[in-house]
């Protein structure tokens, strides 16, 4: 693919990745405030953004193997864990941003967990095993993730373990 495509792409996929997640948001905060409908609508067209950046991604290799996904989740949980989150977080330090110094910090500890976990499954699935999962777990406020069963409260923010979502 000639670069200045690739390039096109690249950013294409980033804004509709950005809008997915975005839209995804806007729906949770219709819903709270009692719009059943224009949530479902968000959802809807959240949806459609997934699909626009599933093809981009598609078109610019993105998407591989359970196994090469698997390691390019490590790899971006590592980086986001090693390299980005302690960069923002000297910065938000830097100008007192203590929300954005919350906010990072949940993220950087809730990614470490993910790089873990992503490891195993890749483990597994390079043994053409899949994980033995009876739930997974997710704190609504942070991120943290808990295999099988939620924490009494999560490590990270305190939440009780009743309000994590299972999936």
């Amino acid at each position: 693919m000639r670069e200045m495509t690739k390039k096109s792409l690249q950013e294409a996929f980033a804004g509709e990745s950005m809008a997915h997640m975005k839209y995804m948001i806007f729906s949770e905060v219709a819903e709270k405030e009692g719009f059943p409908n224009i949530a479902r609508l968000f959802k809807a067209i959240a949806y459609a953004e997934f699909v626009h950046a599933k093809n981009h991604a598609k078109q610019l290799g993105m998407i591989g193997s359970t196994t090469e996904n698997l390691q390019a989740g490590i790899e971006g949980e590592t980086f986001e864990v090693e390299e980005m989150y302690p960069a923002y977080d000297a910065i938000a330090k830097l100008q007192q941003e203590k929300g954005a110094q919350r906010s990072i910090n949940y993220a950087l500890e809730a990614e470490k967990i993910h790089a873990e976990l992503y490891a195993q499954a890749k483990e597994l699935a390079s043994q053409k095993k899949d994980m033995e999962l009876e739930s997974v777990y997710i704190c609504p406020v942070c991120g943290y993730t808990e295999v099988n069963s939620a924490p009494d409260k999560c490590p990270i923010c305190g939440l009780p373990g009743e309000k994590f979502l299972k999936f």
